[in-house]
């Protein structure tokens, strides 16, 4: 099949764009490969410091041609979707001995979850934890035995972190191996249901409890299409997965079986041998074209737009928000899945899936076929699906139809023919939406705005009964500078009630929303942010927007508004509790959203 002309296009503006980063980022690994094993160049000492703990492994290290595999692990038992990794360890070392080599951990990183930290002051650490991550797994790697690495990592800003990390040490090959979605339990729309009786009063705390106990139920993923399983889709579209094993639920047979297969595969690829398949080779910029295609295609996370743009820059390829919006125009929404649907990540799963997606998206033309991954090259194996025979690890020919076009449909026959994601521009600013989730009728709100500087003043008001008629909630100083652009996501219910009263109601901030968060429009990552003394830091209660996701624009309609002085914020309790007054260096020097929010120069 003929790839799409635009497809083509901005893949190539992309290349253009970042050939002068991109080469020295190539050239920095080249360099690295040059020195040879990294083992080879220790001394004695320090490699008997860095053996000394290996029991029965340790003759293979000091022998130095058997490939040593580096174990980066998110691994704690507080949050669901890293439990599973505590015996994640032990069959890679197994596996890796099947394959005549070893492996070691080289490091843990910490695992935030914005679910347990949403409206409380720990989410304010949660998307500079992305960059904490790369620094610490960043120095896991530093001892630089290792000839190849595994990441175990899933949720938000885990795989972002680990990825940047990963293209630090680019020379390395690297596998991504995931924990796998809980099994389904109360569905995502009931407990939908019940967080808006308990935000108007109608039911007590205790059946909220129970809701939630009865949807996050067990080890895994949560359910919801999110930013953890958009983040399982792009490592499988991206080629950093093994075909197919994004979703299989953790501590099964063949979610161990995964394990040792991506071990084993991660040393094949390594320098010691003739399948040299480094990180750098295979994220470039065409892996980035087909990971912002997925998703476009399956409606996924908000929260990508800013780290598909820092996973990006850490191997020197530049990305704009443009480029989203315009492979968003001929990318078709093929999956259906909460919020964007009723089906959760297990249903879609069923239903064909990842392969099932890549194949349709492939017969149209709308993925580069030839990037390389951990499988091989090419994206054709990514149709397959995993599976035992015998008790051993088999891929076969995926779904060649849908198993179910209530969730998941053909490119050729999608729920609409555009993507998920829309930039808006106009006089306020730059901002982006997930529309995926977004009725039309309710993708235009002209009206009123009500001005806030925290989510707690907007629930305030909603229980005041102040949010009446049609109105445009404004939530200014969340940007990173001004305490770490935390999500608003707990603001989705009470938005949602006044949608249901009939209002034409939208969100418009510097801040973010959850990956889980759609139904109301909510024009997010406003650049420039308040703190920067943007047009959002301008507007006082009663001017007029009109944010129009079918136009992509983003406009103040009310004359006047730039001749006024900015607003500014007292951020001092925004500086301390909760580890806040650690990350200072953070606000002081992390870029913009439409950048990456990070403090890594690009």
């Amino acid at each position: 099949m003929t790839l799409n002309p635009k497809l083509e296009r901005v893949t190539q503006a992309i290349i253009e764009r970042s050939a002068p980063t991109r080469s020295a980022h190539l050239e920095r690994m080249r360099a690295a490969r040059s020195k040879g094993p990294a083992r080879a160049h220790l001394s004695c000492s320090g490699q008997a410091h860095a053996y000394a703990a290996s029991g029965s492994d340790k003759a293979l290290l000091c022998q130095g041609d058997a490939g040593n595999l580096g174990i980066i692990t998110t691994y704690n038992d507080m949050l669901s979707a890293h439990q599973p990794f505590e015996h994640y360890p032990n069959l890679i070392r197994d596996a890796a001995r099947q394959a005549g080599g070893t492996a070691q951990v080289a490091g843990g990183v910490p695992a935030m979850c914005d679910g347990v930290t949403q409206g409380e002051a720990g989410m304010e650490l949660s998307l500079f934890s992305r960059d904490v991550i790369a620094l610490a797994a960043s120095v896991g790697l530093s001892h630089n035995t290792f000839d190849a690495a595994v990441f175990l990592g899933v949720c938000d800003k885990i795989v972002p972190g680990l990825v940047i990390a990963a293209q630090a040490f680019g020379h390395l090959p690297a596998v991504f191996l995931p924990a796998g979605p809980m099994t389904s339990g109360l569905a995502n729309d009931e407990k939908a249901k019940v967080r808006q009786k308990f935000a108007l009063g109608e039911v007590g705390r205790d059946a909220l409890m129970q809701a939630e106990m009865a949807a996050y139920h067990g080890p895994g993923t949560c359910t919801f299409y999110g930013t953890a399983n958009t983040n399982q889709m792009l490592m499988e579209f991206m080629g950093l997965h093994l075909p197919g094993s994004s979703f299989v639920s953790p501590n099964t047979p063949l979610r161990d079986a995964l394990t040792r297969e991506g071990a084993k595969r991660a040393l094949s690829l390594s320098n010691l041998g003739n399948s040299y398949t480094p990180v750098c080779d295979i994220l470039d910029e065409k892996a980035f074209v087909n990971g912002i295609v997925g998703l476009n295609a399956t409606g996924g996370s908000t929260n990508l737009l800013i780290h598909l743009v820092a996973m990006a820059r850490a191997g020197g390829i530049i990305l704009d928000w443009q480029d989203f919006s315009d492979l968003s125009e001929v990318t078709p929404l093929m999956a259906r899945v909460y919020p964007n649907g009723l089906a959760d990540v297990n249903h879609f799963h069923a239903a064909g899936g990842l392969g099932y997606m890549i194949g349709s998206l492939l017969e149209n033309g709308l993925l580069h076929p030839d990037t390389k991954t951990v499988a091989g090259v090419g994206l054709q194996s990514y149709t397959q699906e995993p599976l035992l025979q015998d008790d051993e690890l088999v891929w076969q020919d995926g779904a060649p139809q849908s198993l179910n076009e209530k969730i998941l449909r053909p490119a050729s026959d999608p729920f609409q023919s555009t993507g998920g994601l829309s930039k808006l521009t106009g006089s306020l600013g730059t901002a982006v939406m997930k529309v995926s989730a977004v009725a039309p009728e309710h993708r235009i709100v002209e009206a009123p705005v009500r001005v806030f500087h925290t989510q707690d003043d907007v629930k305030t008001a909603f229980k005041a009964g102040e949010l009446t008629g049609d109105l445009v909630v404004v939530v200014r100083f969340q940007g990173p500078k001004a305490n770490g652009m935390p999500e608003l996501h707990s603001l989705t219910p009470l938005l949602s009630i006044l949608q249901g009263r009939g209002q034409k109601v939208a969100l418009v901030t510097d801040g973010r929303m959850s990956g889980a968060s759609g139904k109301v429009p909510a024009a997010i990552h406003v650049c420039p942010e308040a703190v920067d003394a943007g047009p959002i830091a301008r507007l006082m209660d009663g001017d007029i927007l009109r944010v129009d996701a079918v136009k992509g624009t983003l406009d103040i309609l009310t004359a006047g508004v730039f001749e006024r002085p900015a607003a500014v914020s007292d951020l001092s309790e925004n500086q301390f509790g909760m580890g806040r007054e650690l990350f200072s260096a953070f606000r002081n020097t992390v870029g913009t959203a439409n950048t990456g929010a990070t403090i890594f120069e690009g």
